[in-house]
């Protein structure tokens, strides 16, 4: 006790003579200290309350307690967050324009979006931030968007990858309880900003998951909503901040997997894939440049024409957007590089036929349109995540018991849509002259070429279908016309999606003819119109027109007997073509 009682004397004792000289013991200096940065930092009325309580506790707390360090951490938080300071938009839609152009070839509808926010900002400063999500394939520069809008209004940017989050304190923050913890990304971001009203990008906002921590994409309903946002609760702040000012933009690749009530909060905005005229400008505007000083060369060092950049696109490339593109060129690029070093050659201009020397044998091919029309083949028309492509449905009949045989890797929805055809040719087999009785005799194959690759989708149901009609009524299907839509058991025609990819792949396929849905006439506005010129439209509700306007009408007197003679041109003696029947 004496031991104590003499420590005790000996401290106050110290005290006196620090009040005496003008110094203050450690504690009560940075309590002082951190209440003069709260006064300063002019916080809201109960952040302010919030941090003053802090501070007293952090004053009675002795210097070496783990809590301290907690309360320090927390404090410094709270100083840290812009609870005011925002910076000024700079509203200049012209000055913009100018922006989202030089950095972004074509995305019209995107640019024209964001040219109405910042009308409506010129307008009306109260407006609350907007949330657009821009839905596209990969490497069709949605995350560069993003960046030209924080450019256009100078403001600050934010970027937070989603990609494989799936805990919900990543978003909220963890409570102080914990130990080691932090607010959530968001709050982090918002300090690192440094403003009120930056641009924060959410990237990948469909790859998030959800697991015994919690449901990440619940806890972001509160911050894409608008009207809830202004009071944004982070469990490490225990305070409200407000995120209204914040402009929001989140990216996806596909629209399915992100939550329906998420959805719901956002504008979304689809950035389809790159026509090919469209890639051909990015690399020679963009990629070209670019790809060039990065590799220390020269312009006149290296030129590639435009048909060897259209060569590299379609036979080097298969994708929406331009990064494979890029990784292309920058090929081209070593190439010349080494060859400048290594043989003191002045430039190099690549030609169409010579770009297997730099970059090997090509990697893709396209799909291209029949010769002559066939019996039994029908071109269809699909939708990949790397574009449109064309692909040729085989229908086969021969004797046997009445079997429906699929293949070429279908999934369900696909083989439903097979089964939906066959029944349709099986309702009108009378007006079509095929025998009513030729299910019970023979077998039917529906094959897909490609095998390999898994297809999907209800789009090539009126394609089946005319395949079939073809091969059981013997008449060839013309090779210039491509179609797509899906087929119900009466015979109507339903619309699809991806129009804009399927009509681009029919051109570049030597398509002169395409067969849509009458509902999907309104996606030609997407179309350029360049490619709209250089192809016929069909638009049909009834599976009767399409088989008007894709079979080649049959000689009258021809009635094949279906047991008997082969459904193969090439296997009748004497007939070469459709026109010797």
């Amino acid at each position: 006790m004496e031991k104590t009682q003499k420590e005790y004397y000996l401290r106050e004792q110290l005290k006196a003579i620090q009040k005496e000289l003008g110094e203050k013991d450690e504690r009560q200096a940075e309590a002082d200290e951190l209440r003069e940065k709260i006064a300063k930092a002019k916080l809201p009325k109960e952040v302010e309350e919030k941090a003053i309580r802090e501070v007293d506790r952090l004053e009675k707390m002795p210097p070496m307690v783990a809590e301290a360090t907690v309360v320090r951490n927390y404090l410094e938080w709270l100083l840290a967050l812009p609870w005011h300071k925002t910076t000024k938009d700079r509203i200049n839609i012209k000055l913009a324009e100018e922006i989202l152009d030089e950095d972004h070839y074509g995305l019209q509808k995107v640019k024209e979006r964001i040219i109405e926010y910042l009308a409506i900002r010129k307008l009306a400063n109260k407006m609350k931030g907007p949330i657009i999500c821009f839905v596209g394939p990969p490497g069709v520069g949605k995350t560069s968007l993003a960046k030209s809008v924080a450019r256009a209004l100078e403001r600050k940017f934010i970027r937070m990858s989603l990609g494989g989050v799936r805990d919900e304190a990543e978003i909220r923050g963890h409570r102080r309880t914990y130990v080691g913890a932090l607010p959530g990304r968001i709050i982090q971001g918002m300090r690192q900003a440094g403003t009120k009203n930056p641009v924060f990008l959410l990237d990948e906002i469909d790859k998030m998951s959800s697991d015994f921590r919690g449901d990440p994409s619940s806890a972001l309903l509160e911050v894409l909503d608008p009207e809830q946002n202004s009071n944004f609760s982070d469990h490490f702040i225990e305070a409200t901040f407000d995120l209204s000012n914040v402009m929001f933009i989140t990216t996806a690749n596909t629209l399915h997997t992100i939550p329906r009530p998420l959805l719901d909060r956002m504008e979304v905005i689809h950035i389809s894939g790159y026509t090919e005229e469209e890639k051909v400008k990015i690399a020679e505007k963009y990629l070209m440049p670019k790809q060039i000083k990065n590799h220390g060369l020269k312009n006149e060092q290296l030129k590639v024409s435009e048909g060897t950049l259209l060569r590299l696109i379609r036979e080097y490339t298969r994708e929406s957007g331009v990064r494979n593109l890029e990784r292309e060129i920058a090929a081209l690029c070593r190439k010349t590089a080494t060859k400048v070093v290594k043989e003191n050659v002045q430039g190099i201009t690549i030609e169409a036929d010579k770009l297997n020397d730099f970059l090997g044998v090509p990697r893709y091919r396209f799909g291209i349109a029949a010769k002559s029309p066939e019996i039994g083949a029908a071109t269809g028309l699909a939708w990949t995540e790397v574009g449109g492509d064309v692909l040729t449905i085989e229908v086969t009949v021969f004797p046997g018991t009445g079997k429906l045989m699929l293949t070429g890797k279908l999934g369900d929805v696909m083989k439903e849509s097979a089964q939906a055809g066959f029944s349709y040719i099986r309702s009108v087999a009378k007006i079509l002259a095929i025998p009513e009785d030729f299910h019970q005799k023979n077998d039917v194959h529906v094959h897909i070429p490609e095998g390999a690759i898994p297809k999907d989708g209800p789009s090539a149901g009126i394609t089946m279908a005319t395949a079939l009609a073809s091969a059981l009524s013997f008449r060839a299907v013309r090779s210039d016309v491509a179609m797509t839509g899906e087929i119900t058991l009466r015979g109507k025609v339903l619309p699809v999606g991806g129009i804009k990819e399927k009509v681009l792949a029919a051109r570049r396929a030597g398509i002169t003819t395409v067969i849509l849905p009458k509902d999907n006439k309104k996606d030609l506005e997407d179309i350029p119109a360049g490619v709209r010129q250089d192809l016929k439209f069909i638009f049909v509700e009834h599976m009767d027109e399409v088989l008007a306007n894709a079979l080649v009408p049959a000689a009258p007197a021809f009635k094949p007997d279906y047991v008997n003679v082969p459904i193969s041109l090439g296997d009748m003696p004497g007939l070469q073509t459709t026109a010797d029947l």
